[in-house]
């Protein structure tokens, strides 16, 4: 989608998948389908259908194409383990990142039952791969936290959680497997509120379970005015990232013969 993106946590969109349906509280606000159905009937835009799921082979070798290494946020206007997603199309998507190993990847889903099935079988190579982090999002403790364990059975080498927009307070939650937590507040129309302390106590268990820990914001209608302050601190950790060479030209040539790309 976008080689330079504007979200905190990331450099660059991906999305080799378009579109998606509500599953959770957490969806009720969806920033992408907001934006995506402003184009709808829209000829020839990337959103011509709204937010109907689609495929979109023709973005499958975008991280090839980038030779200057980013952290790429996999399918930021869907979820790539939606139920529509054949098991074949996320195995390419797969095969992509791990081709074009010099780059992170950051995949994120709220369908972490069907991620952690994949992630043991099919997938098992990528789960193994230091360069793309598996995260599901967390968004209260009847739908969110389930997941957490989910994403923990499937071990992968780095799994991380998205806990955005944090709808309540979450408690005590175990941390054991997890890198990287990302925590948010919903922003835009009808935002829900969050409470600092809520932030605050996610902030202190990773704080003692030695985990990565990144504010986003707080949120809000104006989310800019808000900022990403907490306590007076901004709190912008990351996962320690595996470093990969990128390849030579004539490298570069044959992972785009080999996958096809134009």
């Amino acid at each position: 989608m976008s080689d330079n993106s504007k979200i905190e946590w990331t450099d660059a969109t991906w999305n080799p998948v378009r579109g998606c349906t509500k599953i959770s509280p957490g969806c009720v606000h969806c920033y992408a389908e907001t934006f995506a159905e402003r184009f709808r009937g829209v000829p020839g835009h990337p959103f011509e259908f709204g937010f109907d799921l689609r495929l979109v082979p023709d973005k499958l070798g975008d991280p090839i194409r980038w030779s200057k290494p980013k952290k790429i946020f996999v399918n930021s206007m869907s979820d790539l383990f939606h139920e529509d997603v054949p098991d074949e199309y996320i195995e390419k998507v797969c095969r992509v990142m791990l081709a074009a190993n010099w780059h992170t990847y950051q995949i994120l889903t709220k369908r972490a039952d069907r991620m952690a099935a994949l992630l043991q079988g099919k997938l098992r190579k990528a789960a193994k791969a230091s360069h793309i982090w598996w995260g599901v999002s967390v968004e209260n403790r009847q739908h969110g936290l389930p997941r957490i364990a989910k994403l923990r059975s499937a071990k992968p080498a780095v799994a991380f959680l998205s806990v955005e927009p944090l709808l309540e307070d979450l408690g005590k939650f175990d941390l054991r497997g997890i890198q990287w937590v990302i925590v948010g507040g919903e922003s835009g129309p009808g935002a829900r509120p969050m409470e600092a302390e809520w932030v605050r106590s996610i902030r202190d268990l990773c704080i003692k379970a030695d985990v990565a820990f990144f504010f986003k914001q707080w949120g809000g209608v104006r989310k800019k005015q808000a900022g990403r302050r907490l306590d007076g601190k901004t709190y912008d950790e990351f996962p320690e990232q595996s470093i990969a060479t990128v390849p030579s030209s004539s490298l570069l040539l044959g992972l785009r013969e080999e996958f096809e790309i134009a």
